[in-house]
C-alpha cells in the first residue's frame, strides 16, 4: 500500500463502522468476526479523541492533546475528534460521523449491547457532541 493509505480519515471510516452494524454485532460469517470489527471500529474513535482524555480511556499509549485549541482567538475548541491522523478537526465530517453513529445506536443498540459495545458507542457519540 502506498503512503497515502496509512491514514484513514474519520469520514472514510464511518461507512465501515456502519457496515458492521448492518451485518450484526455478534455474528461470525465465513470466518469473519463482525463483533470484533465493531469493537475495533469504536476503539478507532477513542484513538482520535482530542482534549482532556477520561481516566477510563482504553487507548493508553496516548494522552491529552490540543488543550490550547482556539485559545489565541478566545474560542474554546478543546475536544472532539481529529481527522485523518493529523491535528486538524473538520466540523462537517465530524457532524456526519456522529449523526451516523447515533442512528446506528438507535437501530442496532440491542446488538451492540449484546457485544458489550453499547456503552463505548454512546461515549463516542457524547465525545463528538460536547
Amino acid at each position: 500500500m502506498g503512503k497515502f493509505m496509512t491514514r484513514l480519515p474519520i469520514s472514510m471510516a464511518t461507512p465501515l463502522f456502519l457496515m458492521v452494524f448492518f451485518l450484526g454485532a455478534k455474528l461470525s460469517f465465513a470466518g469473519h468476526d463482525y463483533g470484533q470489527a465493531l469493537s475495533k471500529g469504536i476503539l478507532f474513535y477513542e484513538a482520535q479523541r482530542s482534549g482532556y482524555l477520561p481516566p477510563h480511556q482504553r487507548v493508553t499509549w496516548r494522552s491529552h492533546s490540543g488543550l490550547n485549541d482556539g485559545k489565541a482567538s478566545g474560542v474554546d475548541l478543546v475536544g472532539g475528534y481529529y481527522d485523518a491522523g493529523d491535528n486538524v478537526k473538520f466540523g462537517l465530517p465530524m457532524a456526519f460521523t456522529i449523526t451516523m453513529m447515533s442512528w446506528s445506536v438507535i437501530e442496532y443498540g440491542r446488538q451492540m449491547a449484546s457485544n458489550g459495545e453499547l456503552g463505548h458507542a454512546l461515549e463516542a457519540i457524547k465525545w463528538g457532541t460536547d
